[in-house]
């Protein structure tokens, strides 16, 4: 999917499915929390309207909500002032192409990596922007033959991940599919797994 695909959607991407699904991933991710994180900064990567993120807010310092797509950060804004969360920030940016200069303690990527064509790169990239001791969660689907998209990857087999993110600089420390669903991958039954991953 592309930038332009997610500006279309983001009036109505909340919808009662993706929120039910954006529950259960942060019940999962909150679940694997280091504890000592109210003086830290959070980076959801890809957060588009905040759907992950924005209930785990008042648990951080700060919450950076960075998107290619304006239009859900727009969206996102919106909910963080009606919610009056005056620790959340939005940021365009799209680390492909260029990132703006942000250090976090902890980096989320929640359905995010299928849509970015360039693995290795992305990986890397957040390296980064990762701080010193400081934890990549990500949240993806399980390598799926019953998907097939020219601009999405079908999932990924958690070994693989394992080795392309030791590759860009990470220690792997956990991951493990937590969910199975029905038809919460283009249509088709999937499971999420979470992988979790400290800066070397």
């Amino acid at each position: 999917m592309t930038k332009n695909i997610f500006d279309s959607m983001a009036s109505h991407y909340d919808s009662p499915e993706r929120q039910q699904l954006a529950e259960i991933i942060r019940k999962e991710v909150q679940s694997q929390l280091p504890k000592d994180i109210a003086e830290k900064t959070l980076l959801d990567y890809g957060g588009g309207t905040g759907l992950v993120s924005l209930p785990l807010a008042k648990r951080f310092k700060e919450v950076i909500i960075a998107d290619a797509s304006e239009a859900m950060l727009e969206t996102a804004e919106k909910k963080i002032q009606q919610a009056k969360l005056e620790n959340v920030r939005t940021i365009h940016a799209d680390a492909t192409v260029s990132f703006p200069t942000v250090q976090a303690d902890v980096i989320l990527l929640s359905l995010v990596l299928l849509h970015i064509p360039d693995t290795d790169t992305i990986l890397k990239k957040l390296h980064e922007h990762l701080s010193a001791d400081g934890q990549l969660f990500l949240v993806d689907f399980d390598k799926n033959e019953a998907i097939s998209h020219p601009k999405v990857h079908n999932g990924f087999e958690q070994k693989v991940l394992e080795e392309q993110l030791e590759e860009a600089g990470f220690i792997p420390s956990e991951s493990h599919t937590f969910h199975h669903g029905s038809k919460i991958f283009m249509n088709q039954d999937a499971s999420l797994f979470l992988s979790i991953s400290k800066k070397a």
